[in-house]
C-alpha cells in the first residue's frame, strides 16, 4: 500500500504553478518549480521486508518576483498532503530551497 507517490508530489507542486520541472528546467523563464528525490531516507523493516520507505529530495523555487506569494503556497501545499519539509536557503536572491521527505508503506 502506497501513501504517497512521487506523482502525487509531483501533482501537489503543480497546483502551486503548472511551471514545475522534475531535476531540470532548461530554458524555464519567469518564476518556475525545480524538484527530484535524491534518495532513501527512514526505513523500517519486518520479516525481512521494507514495509516503510521515506524518500527525501529538494524542491528550488527560482522567482523574478520580490516578496513572491508561491514561498508561503509551496509550504501551505506541502503541509497539505502531509510532506514533512525544512527550509534549507531562505529566498535570497528570490531562490527558496526545500528539502522534503515522505513516507511509503509497502
Amino acid at each position: 500500500m502506497l501513501i504517497m507517490t512521487l506523482k502525487d508530489l509531483r501533482d501537489a507542486l503543480v497546483e502551486v504553478t503548472p511551471k514545475t520541472y522534475h531535476y531540470s528546467a532548461s530554458g524555464a523563464k519567469g518564476n518556475y518549480i525545480v524538484w527530484a528525490e535524491e534518495g532513501q531516507g527512514d526505513v523500517e523493516t519486518a520479516d525481512d521486508k521494507i514495509i516503510y520507505q521515506g524518500i527525501v529530495g529538494t524542491i528550488i523555487y527560482y522567482t523574478e518576483t520580490e516578496f513572491d506569494t508561491k514561498f508561503d503556497e509551496i509550504q501551505i501545499k506541502l503541509n497539505s498532503v502531509d510532506v514533512a519539509w525544512s527550509l534549507n536557503r531562505l529566498p535570497m536572491m528570490r531562490v527558496m530551497t526545500i528539502s522534503f521527505i515522505f513516507g511509503r508503506l509497502r
